[in-house]
């Protein structure tokens, strides 16, 4: 065991910056490359493509990506683990072993975890009683039992321990929490155990500063933005980890972006809710016991973490179709360029209540003028040129199809100075809703399989 060991941020969504993986192989020292792909709405992306072919449902980006940097991270000894693997991993893992075979790389090992995909053994769970209920609204599932596109249970850090103790290079998920990409690494290498609480918290918040990838070293920083350096070079963050749970967060030298504990503190607080109890499968970490301190030129060491024992249950991610939606936008221009835009979206409501259209929400934006704040915003003066964005949302799929074809009529029928109107007339788009439930435990389980060339 060497200390400490180095686990880079690759990725902090499916589309982040495509060169951050290279950098972090080879502009410096890493023992781990762990890059986050998954978001709740991605799951239902993924499963519609692979039921369109039972070859996809990963993330395709991903492969091209490994592809690149897999020489590197052999010859360098870098292991790799993602949850790109979508509700595919093991055609994910495959088509990588494929690129590794025509790079002429031998003997690599990919470790597969899967099970988290419940979506065809949704009825069998409620057979045996376990109902789904949303954690927000108390509903029982069955009022969306018969529209629900993907469910998927979100495991952790230890099937990927698992698969590393089999000997992985490179580790292929399905839907794992974020924080455990990083956290495993850290139990693998010190050999933590299941109740190690603290230093499993301490991991666990470490997972929650990477990610996001570059949101931790300087994007999208609300504090001192414009003196964050280097932003067209920005380094990802970098967990430096010791066997006590101590970690220092750093980036590579000589790449753009800012570690500070501002920008620590800001990602600290990004999506984590009750801050004394952010839970996930292999404990509860407690953000009030952190303690971060200053350890050099972009490096900040966070100590004192404390973990509370885990729950007996996993969240389960299931999304579901909620209708329709359609948006597009209009542009009016000075003189009167605000007022156009109202006259113009009251013409427009006029209109569609007068075609007898049913939409359970429409709603309207003035961007440039109040679409980030609403009513809170103040009017700029003069407003010089104003976006009317217009959408609407509804289960009936003939009316959100109809408003696209009233949107264009405006341009000759409504108020004047307009232009804007870019890519036609918008289609109706699958409105996808998220339902969050729990699972007990040892209702389900994780497979972990090593593929091989």
């Amino acid at each position: 065991m060497k200390e400490p060991i180095r686990i880079a941020s690759g990725h902090g969504f499916w589309g982040d910056l495509l060169i951050a993986p290279k950098i972090q192989v080879t502009k410096g020292p890493i023992d781990y490359l762990v890059m986050d792909y998954l978001a709740e709405v991605t799951m239902s992306i993924m499963q519609k493509q692979k039921r369109r072919d039972p070859n996809l449902g990963y993330a395709k980006d991903l492969i091209p990506l490994v592809a690149d940097i897999l020489p590197d991270c052999v010859e360098r000894g870098v292991k790799i683990i993602t949850n790109g693997g979508g509700v595919n991993p093991k055609a994910c893992a495959e088509a990588i072993l494929q690129k590794a075979g025509e790079l002429g790389i031998k003997g690599l090992k990919i470790g597969v975890v899967a099970g988290d995909d419940i979506l065809d053994r949704i009825d069998e769970f409620r057979s045996k009683g376990i109902d789904f209920r949303n954690m927000e609204t108390g509903e029982d599932v069955s009022t969306v039992a018969e529209r629900i596109s993907s469910a998927n249970v979100y495991f952790g850090a230890f099937p990927i321990v698992e698969a590393l103790q089999q000997g992985a290079d490179v580790v292929i998920t399905g839907r794992t929490t974020d924080t455990g990409l990083t956290l495993a690494p850290m139990v693998y290498e010190f050999g933590w155990e299941e109740d190690d609480w603290d230093k499993l918290a301490a991991g666990t918040i470490a997972g929650h500063i990477m990610e996001c990838g570059g949101q931790a070293t300087g994007g999208n920083f609300s504090a001192g933005w414009e003196n964050v350096p280097g932003l067209e070079n920005i380094g990802f963050p970098i967990t430096e980890a010791f066997s006590d749970g101590s970690i220092v967060i750093t980036k590579h030298k000589g790449t753009g972006g800012l570690v500070s504990q501002q920008t620590i503190k800001e990602q600290l607080l990004y999506e984590i809710g009750d801050p004394e109890n952010y839970i996930t499968p292999e404990t509860i970490a407690d953000f009030t016991t952190i303690q971060l301190s200053d350890d050099g030129p972009d490096r900040v060491k966070m100590t004192g973490v404390k973990g509370k024992p885990c729950t007996d249950t996993y969240k389960v991610s299931m999304s579901y179709t909620e209708g329709y939606t359609a948006v597009s936008t209009l542009t009016y221009t000075w003189p009167d360029a605000l007022e156009k835009a109202r006259a113009a979206d009251k013409i427009l409501r006029k209109r569609l209540q007068n075609l007898g259209l049913t939409f359970d929400e429409i709603r309207t934006e003035f961007v440039g003028v109040n679409a980030c704040h609403g009513h809170l915003a103040a009017l700029p003066h003069p407003v010089n040129e104003v976006v009317l964005r217009f959408g609407v949302r509804g289960n009936d799929f003939e009316s959100v199809e109809r408003f696209g074809k009233e949107i264009a009529p405006l341009i000759l029928t409504g108020p004047p100075s307009v232009t804007g109107f870019a890519g036609g007339r918008p289609k109706p788009s699958e409105v996808i809703a998220f339902w969050p439930a729990l699972i007990a435990k040892d209702a389900v389980q994780q497979s972990i399989t090593i593929e091989q060339l």
